[in-house]
């Protein structure tokens, strides 16, 4: 279940969407958790956005429909992954995309 604080990021590579969701803390560092089911800590959100930039991930709640479509999203049928706690929600941070290449 997400927190009020959580961000959703997202990575296209080739026929697979990448999710991570980054939390602030109200310590103000923030954790990154990956798709390999790892949890990242930074010193702050900056850092933790930075490393996310230099990995091509993606905010969410920032694109917009032209992001959308050079990622090969549509934005009315992509929804960040939803779990109960971090073991459900692994399976769902790879989503393999319909269509592409035949």
């Amino acid at each position: 279940m997400s927190a009020p604080d959580d961000q959703w990021w997202l990575a296209a590579l080739g026929d697979t969407l990448v999710w991570a969701r980054l939390r602030l803390l109200e310590s103000g560092n923030a954790e990154v958790f990956d798709a390999r089911g790892e949890t990242l800590v930074y010193d702050d959100e900056d850092s933790a956005r930075a490393a996310l930039l230099d990995a091509e991930f993606h905010a969410f709640d920032g694109l917009d429909e032209d992001d959308a479509t050079q990622l090969g999203l549509d934005l009315d049928s992509t929804d960040p992954p939803a779990a109960e706690d971090d073991e459900d929600l692994l399976p769902q941070m790879t989503e393999r995309r319909v269509g592409g290449n035949a």
